[in-house]
Formats: C-alpha cells, structure tokens, sequence
C-alpha cells in the first residue's frame, strides 16, 4: 500500500478550501459535485457524493426493512 501524501490547505474567509487536483481526480471531483460534511472526533470528514460513492451504497440497506419503514411513513402521511 503507497503512503498516504499529506498537502496543506488553507481556509478562506468563508471558510472554503481548495482540494488539491490530484485528490478531484483520484475521486471523480468534478464542478457542481456534492459532498456530505461532517465531524468524527476531532475530525472534519468530507465525503464526495460521486458515481463512485452512490455505487459502494448499493444494496446497504438491504434486509433492514428500510423499504418498509418508508412506505409506512408514506401511508401516515396520506391519513393525516
């Protein structure tokens, strides 16, 4: 396995930060795509919302009764 390369970034004062081209390409980081953002610890994860990442999702929820929950919520709503 390559060692992980590190790169500085900075924050701007709206607090956007470039990432680095080689990170967009290594992800599929194209202009307008989504990313979820969110703290692990002491951490700021961003998680680009890619062809990439909607495939490793396929199936997740599967045996979870998710599909179930959802139509149920469907059908209390359409009664109120």
């Amino acid at each position: 396995m390559d060692k992980p390369r590190t790169e500085t970034v900075y924050f701007s004062v709206k607090g956007q930060v470039v990432i680095p081209r080689r990170l967009r390409r290594d992800f599929g980081i194209e202009q307008g795509t989504r990313a979820i953002v969110y703290r692990d610890g002491e951490r700021i994860v961003l998680r680009p919302m890619t062809l990439q990442h909607y495939r490793s999702m396929r199936g997740s929820l599967k045996g979870r009764g998710a599909l179930k929950a959802l139509m149920a919520d469907r059908r209390r709503e359409r009664d109120l």
